[in-house]
């Protein structure tokens, strides 16, 4: 396996400092679920992250008032010894996006949710990549399958490529701007096929573009339980046999700090080491995914033997094979997320379980609803308030649904849909 070569990317300063890039140890990073205004419970989950290993953690910032709620989160845990670098998790508001210099080690945008106008958008990640420059702030370039926006998918598509494509144009605003060295981009999808292509494609483009920044790789959206882990790690795994990632995430539906045994995992088995590793519990069950996801994934075989039946069919349905009850489609929840989103998912999973050839999504709030569900059938959205909206495909067909009868309103509207 050769590595990629990239640019190594320094997010925090001095010795508390994280290096990502092809050169260093495969860096493993997590997202808070609490709300960012509840400074407190966010300060002890950063804390518990830290201890459980994670490099990089990062918060949702959905307001301006957010913005000094992380600084008071970052002042806390300083306080308590804790340097670890904290990335502001920023979206559409470019507004927010530039009080954040200064005060987060590195933010998450995608550029082209700024402005509808794609011009407008232009101009603002210009003045974003500035201030950023004048702090030493890195940034990732986070695109995600189903939120391209019009303008992308109207030039390009709605296609590996086409995310590819729209990361490209981001890279060079910021080779013009000579903030390249400050830059990791992520192009996450749900679908494990859609993710490993438009990455593939992106390292393919930067290569023969001559610069290559370091990659963020994950599955967006992914469940949980063993389902979660197997989805991530075959996609994962698959790229980082090509030398393709530089940092991972596993997003589960769960605890975050449930994440970590699973991205050490992939990071020890494919990177450098790192000095300390946390206890893995499911390394059985990841080597088995590991040895046959990639080889799926890239076509080489088409099936496997494997004594344990269940395993067998979860990693055939992992690499889009084999599709042997629904697939679920649940983003980790954060900040924004107002209703029991780990309750609802296994209320949702044991409800739909009977049906088959159905995709279905279970989503925090309206940020990842129906455009980070692109490729699912029926969506559960949460609204706040103590409601959900109901998604066939795009189009929300229940709104201001109340919890307590949302997921018994979806199974009615998938069992009238297959009369």
């Amino acid at each position: 396996m050769s590595k990629m070569e990239t640019l190594n990317v320094q997010v925090g300063s001095g010795e508390h400092s994280v290096v990502i890039g092809s050169s260093h140890p495969i860096v493993v990073q997590t997202m808070c679920n609490t709300p960012t205004g509840d400074v407190a419970a966010t300060v002890e989950q950063c804390v518990r992250l830290s201890d459980a290993g994670a490099e990089l953690i990062r918060i949702t910032v959905p307001t301006l008032q957010d913005v000094e709620n992380l600084r008071q989160i970052r002042k806390q845990l300083q306080e308590r010894g804790i340097f670890r670098p904290l990335v502001a998790d920023v979206h559409f508001s470019s507004d927010i996006a530039m009080a954040l210099p200064g005060i987060a080690d590195k933010i998450r945008i995608n550029p082209g949710n700024f402005h509808p106008v794609h011009e407008k958008a232009r101009e603002r990640f210009a003045a974003l990549l500035e201030k950023c420059k004048a702090y030493g702030t890195a940034i990732r370039i986070g695109i995600n399958h189903g939120s391209l926006g019009a303008y992308i998918t109207e030039k390009y598509g709605n296609t590996p490529e086409a995310m590819a494509l729209a990361a490209m144009e981001w890279l060079e605003m910021a080779i013009a701007a000579d903030y390249q060295s400050k830059i990791v981009i992520s192009l996450k999808a749900s679908n494990t096929v859609v993710m490993v292509g438009a990455y593939r494609a992106l390292g393919r483009m930067m290569q023969e573009r001559g610069v290559v920044v370091p990659l963020h790789v994950g599955v967006t959206e992914a469940g949980n339980g063993d389902t979660g882990r197997i989805k991530s790690a075959v996609a994962i795994a698959t790229l980082l046999e090509e030398g393709i990632g530089n940092t991972i995430r596993v997003s589960l539906t769960e605890p975050p700090e449930n994440e970590l045994p699973t991205a050490y995992y992939l990071a020890e088995r494919y990177g450098l080491p790192h000095a300390e590793v946390p206890e893995i519990p499911e390394r059985e069950m990841l080597d088995v995914a590991c040895k046959w996801g990639p080889q799926l994934m890239n076509g080489t075989i088409q099936d496997f033997d494997c004594a344990d039946a269940s395993l067998h069919d979860e990693i055939m349905q992992a690499c889009r094979k084999k599709f042997y009850k629904p697939e679920y489609i649940a983003c980790p929840g954060c900040g924004r997320t107002l209703y029991d989103l780990q309750g609802t998912f296994e209320r949702v999973k044991a409800a739909t379980a009977g049906f088959q050839d159905v995709v279905i999504a279970v989503m925090g709030c309206i940020v990842n609803g129906h455009g980070e569900m692109a490729d699912a059938d029926y969506g559960y959205v949460g609204e706040g308030r103590g409601l959900v909206t109901l998604y066939r495909r795009r189009t929300p067909v229940l709104r201001h649904v109340p919890e307590a009868e949302a997921v018994e309103k979806l199974v009615a509207l998938i069992r009238e849909d297959k009369k």
